[in-house]
């Protein structure tokens, strides 16, 4: 079962870094359209949809990737009190009352509407137009993997309920920890506060062993 929740994991973790490559595209279309509107005095107005497009596909898809590193946004001011089971037993309610119902219309409405755009080969409204239609099918998409990465977050709820500890889960980037940054780089305390001797003061001398007591 824990593979199992892992595999999910990382399937959300890699949909989210692919498409995290959109940012990279996006500023270079941005960056290409404003030199060659404002340098080369040719504008083109088929980039405005697609720069809309290319945020929307990395809005949407990061939702499962979000959500497998439990990065959604929490009203955690009494929740992060809570032992692990009352956190789950909180989760699992939430998740069938609220998230599962909503993800669910998301990804069975998404899937009419694309199909719906598809059928009359839907295009954008500019002077340049750009097939609409394969973007509309994003919707489901990213609703699908929310739905799989949903289901995941339920098991984990269930399986903390039974044990009373919250199951392991794939990790990625994180934001830097001190401490364990330290005990990775065998860092003391009294190491760093070694290194205030060597500080360079306000007027510019630098204090050393040698002249710290002349400063």
């Amino acid at each position: 079962m824990q593979k199992a929740l892992l595999w999910v994991d990382r399937a959300s973790t890699l949909a989210g870094q692919v498409c995290a490559w959109a940012i990279v595209a996006l500023t270079a279309l941005i960056t290409w359209e404003v030199f060659s509107r404002y340098v080369l005095n040719i504008p083109h107005a088929w980039v405005l949809d697609a720069q809309i497009m290319l945020y929307g596909l990395l809005f949407m898809m990061a939702g499962a990737y979000t959500l497998s590193k439990q990065g959604h946004v929490r009203g955690d001011v009494l929740y992060g009190f809570f032992a692990p089971r009352t956190q789950a037993t909180w989760d699992l309610v939430l998740y069938l009352i609220f998230f599962l119902p909503g993800i669910f219309a998301l990804s069975y409405a998404g899937w009419i509407y694309a199909n719906e755009s598809m059928v009359i080969n839907e295009q954008t409204f500019s002077p340049e137009p750009l097939p609409l239609w394969p973007y509309k099918f994003v919707i489901p998409a990213a609703g699908f993997g929310l739905m799989l990465q949903g289901i995941v977050e339920i098991i984990r709820c269930v399986i903390c309920i039974r044990d009373g500890a919250w199951p392991s889960r794939e990790q990625d980037v994180e934001e830097v920890d001190v401490e364990k940054l330290k005990e990775m780089v065998h860092v003391k305390d009294e190491d760093i506060a070694a290194l205030d001797q060597y500080v360079v003061g306000k007027d510019g001398a630098q204090t050393s062993p040698a002249n710290g007591a002349a400063q």
